[in-house]
């Protein structure tokens, strides 16, 4: 946050606005960027190559080329991955939004009372379509509940998105009357765990939100005013840009993704669950911010993304593999965390920019 301009100050226009996001995208913000997204992958290399190491050495066996756990992994990664996606925009624009775990929730609850209504009255593939469409829709409140909070009332994201944290979760729970609500679809069934040329369908549904979600941000316009609203968001005030319109699309956006988690997280276990996402808020978080993304805002990228969550997603799993404590993931992904938002801290020291405004 920048601090407002004195009366001899420049006022910037739409086309300095221009030249402040160009540069955040492609010299110094690529800087940043890019050196975010060498540790996060030069962090998972040591990490593939230790879990590599340990299995020959204890198992006498291979992690890292071993295809069931590849597969593994790759399904791990899943769904903070896609709360992590909506979660990138968010925490890109200077905010952060700590509903999405719920709204996934809700979105999982939604899918499956709807889909439950329909099955047996309707042809398969049109109930499927009608829950989806439904429970997308459903999703998308609380995101735009969020927004409007943020962007017209002027509440703190964390204070708006944790009271509809609750409001979600409350939700979720009295549809589902406090427990899970299971399906009996045979195409949901095939969508959550059937695969395609060996690979699980639920991972190449996600590839393909990954990529569009990653030219939205890069290529796009709106992605572009979501790095202009992080990086400062009076100049893009003054430059023209509809701060509030899009800071509500990008909650709703977030809350979209979430949607989609809870759909694909309902197809794998043939089950909706109010707490679905639950553990994944920070996992999501966490995701973002190890794949270098700033907590103040300006920076960050969906590939950045995709590593964070590889990575989260190794650690779990790799610890499991050699036998340690399942707590002890917890413990783990904390210490990254931490680790990366001192190094992204120290970084912008390095480089000038203000952390305490």
């Amino acid at each position: 946050m920048s601090e407002p301009p004195t009366a001899n100050s420049k006022l910037p226009t739409a086309n300095h606005l221009d030249e402040l996001v160009t540069e955040r995208t492609t010299w110094a913000g690529s800087v940043r960027s890019t050196a975010a997204s060498m540790r996060a992958w030069i962090f998972l290399f040591f990490l593939l190559v230790g879990f590599e190491v340990w299995a020959q050495l204890v198992y006498h066996t291979t992690f890292l080329f071993n295809p069931f756990n590849a597969a593994s992994i790759a399904v791990f990664t899943v769904a903070p991955l896609l709360l992590a996606l909506g979660q990138t925009f968010v925490v890109i624009s200077g905010g952060i939004d700590l509903s999405v775990g719920f709204t996934m929730g809700l979105a999982a609850v939604v899918f499956s009372k709807i889909l439950n209504i329909g099955t047996g009255v309707l042809w398969d593939p049109l109930s499927l379509l009608i829950a989806t469409v439904v429970a997308l829709l459903a999703s998308m409140v609380p995101g735009l509940i969020n927004g409007l909070l943020i962007a017209k009332l002027r509440v703190p994201p964390f204070i708006g998105t944790l009271g509809m944290y609750g409001v979600a979760r409350g939700v979720a729970y009295l549809m589902a009357g406090g427990t899970t609500v299971p399906i009996s679809n045979p195409i949901v069934s095939f969508i959550g765990n059937g695969s395609f040329l060996s690979i699980p369908i639920v991972v190449l549904i996600t590839i393909v939100l990954t990529l569009a979600m990653m030219f939205t941000l890069s290529q796009s316009r709106f992605g572009r005013h979501v790095y202009a609203i992080g990086g400062n968001r009076q100049a893009s005030l003054r430059a023209g840009i509809n701060v509030s319109r899009n800071t509500i699309a990008l909650y709703m956006l977030a809350a979209l993704i979430a949607g989609i988690g809870g759909i694909l997280y309902t197809a794998r276990f043939t089950a909706g669950a109010p707490q679905a996402g639950e553990t994944l808020l920070l996992d999501s978080i966490a995701a973002v911010v190890i794949g270098g993304a700033s907590l103040f805002g300006g920076s960050g990228t969906i590939t950045g993304t995709v590593i964070g969550a590889l990575i989260i997603a190794v650690i779990q799993y790799g610890l499991v593999f050699v036998n340690v404590e399942p707590f002890w993931q917890f413990v783990a992904v904390g210490v990254v965390i931490i680790i990366s938002v001192l190094v992204d801290q120290t970084q912008k020291q390095l480089s000038g920019v203000r952390t305490d405004e």
